[in-house]
């Protein structure tokens, strides 16, 4: 088989197109400036919104006020939730409302947050084993591996491998396959078992960052560099600075090759 290379999202591209997707309820859009409209449905009530509007802007558009359920806009904070179905499809989609685009004939509703438990500990009197997982989350032994959480999940992570490697004890997995997780809380929704995924996996990443990183050296050094005062003055320098020099600055730094 011939291997394919998946293709990697240009992060400065994509903000701009969730801010062009915005821009109609930040500055107004005119009716004749639209070329083409869908129809969406929220809580069983038909809108005519723009095309190509994130689901979000879309429910703004059509008048809605977000007083929770909206956070950075931006994909990275998990606030905005969303459960829709296509026009005559059976099976119920997730997304990040910010993030998905509205699609003529969309049934959809906002989940603004998800109702779970979450453990309370002492993280330095916590022994590093699966056992701890299984004390603070004993619902974890009701996997049935159904990959339910894995079709939910809104990041396209595999929920259920980190599961399972939570289970197995092997917490390096279980930590570099939750790390993106934002804790939309949609895998837990859908899980028969009820397990609340991404809350067990915050604390076996912090299991393994106390007992199997080392402190790197590149922080501790920075750290020292903070204490001595050695930013104070460019700091200082920075917030001088105008909004255009602010700019020009920040487009022409140093990036990190992917």
């Amino acid at each position: 088989m011939k291997e394919t290379k998946s293709k990697k999202l240009d992060p400065e591209k994509v903000m701009e197109r969730i801010a062009e997707a915005s821009r109609p309820t930040v500055a107004g859009v005119e009716e004749k400036d639209v070329r083409h409209w869908v129809t969406i449905y929220v809580m069983g009530r038909g809108y005519s919104v723009p095309a190509d509007l994130t689901i979000l802007t879309a429910m703004e558009y059509a008048g809605y006020k977000f007083i929770r359920g909206c956070g950075c806009r931006q994909g990275f904070c998990g606030a905005c939730s969303t459960v829709y179905r296509r026009h005559g499809e059976y099976k119920l989609q997730t997304g990040m409302a910010c993030q998905t685009r509205v699609e003529d004939g969309m049934y959809l509703v906002q989940i603004p947050f998800s109702p779970a438990e979450k453990a309370s500990y002492d993280i330095s009197k916590e022994a590093y084993k699966v056992n701890t997982l299984l004390k603070h989350y004993p619902e974890l032994a009701r996997c049935v591996a159904c990959n339910t959480c894995t079709k939910a999940c809104t990041q396209d992570l595999q929920v259920m491998d980190y599961i399972q490697a939570a289970i197995r004890g092997d917490f390096e997995t279980c930590v570099n396959e939750s790390f993106d997780c934002i804790q939309c809380g949609m895998c837990a929704l859908r899980c028969p078992a009820e397990i609340v995924q991404y809350n067990m996996a915050q604390l076996a990443r912090r299991l393994y960052g106390r007992n199997d990183r080392p402190e790197p050296k590149h922080l501790t050094d920075r750290l020292k560099e903070i204490e001595q005062g050695k930013f104070v003055k460019p700091l200082d320098e920075i917030t001088k600075k105008s909004k255009e020099e602010l700019e020009k600055l920040y487009y022409s730094r140093e990036k990190e090759s992917d």
